[in-house]
């Protein structure tokens, strides 16, 4: 999923990759997601409906492997003080004119991980000043996204008739990775580079300023 312009300086013996934090459905959600995912993608010949697996994506970034482990780290940080909750899915929304997704109803909780990923993490996640993070600050699910005009038109007029429910409790957030590809027809599949789970506990002092 490309959601920003890329502009890169290539290091020798660097490899950009491109990142997305995600929150993940439990299993048997997933399947049902994945059931109108597929007959969206076959009643409007979407390919972008097929691909995308069900997750909500908290944030997207590039950067290069060097900094994976520090970034891995911090996500651990920020998951260990952060407390599971519940994720409310309802009906379908819409971006006009290219996205139609499932609306996440519970947004505060969501929005809230996100606003501390980005307090925290943001500055390991800038290769460059052309390439910073992206933040959503909307949650949402994607049904299918980059939809022609016909797409978008037929979808929404029977999607948004259409009714879904749904929800998990998020008990950790996943990152995930793919090497950086120049065209979005070439595909590539996204690999777990790190999971972190909330586990609510008090933010741990450093060392250091215990003695500071």
């Amino acid at each position: 999923m490309r959601l920003q312009t890329v502009t890169t300086v290539t290091i020798p013996g660097y490899r950009i990759y491109e990142y997305l934090l995600v929150l993940s459905p439990h299993e048997e959600l997933r399947e049902r997601i994945m059931k109108v995912k597929e007959k969206f993608a076959e009643e409007y010949k979407s390919d972008y409906a097929r691909w995308g697996k069900p997750q909500i994506i908290l944030s997207n970034f590039l950067q290069y492997e060097i900094m994976e482990e520090r970034i891995v780290n911090r996500l651990h940080q920020v998951a260990m003080s952060f407390p599971p909750f519940k994720v409310e899915l309802h009906d379908f929304g819409s971006f006009p004119s290219h996205t139609i997704f499932i609306n996440v109803t519970s947004k505060l909780p969501v929005q809230g991980l996100v606003k501390r990923v980005r307090s925290e993490a943001q500055r390991l996640m800038k290769p460059n000043d052309d390439n910073k993070p992206h933040f959503i600050m909307e949650p949402h699910l994607t049904i299918a996204r980059k939809l022609l005009p016909w797409q978008y038109e037929k979808g929404w007029l029977e999607y948004s008739n259409k009714h879904f429910t749904g929800r998990f409790i998020a008990e950790g957030m996943t990152l995930l990775k793919r090497p950086l590809v120049e065209s979005e027809n070439t595909l590539v599949k996204y690999h777990t580079a790190g999971k972190f789970a909330f586990q609510n506990l008090p933010v741990i002092t450093k060392q250091g300023e215990l003695f500071g």
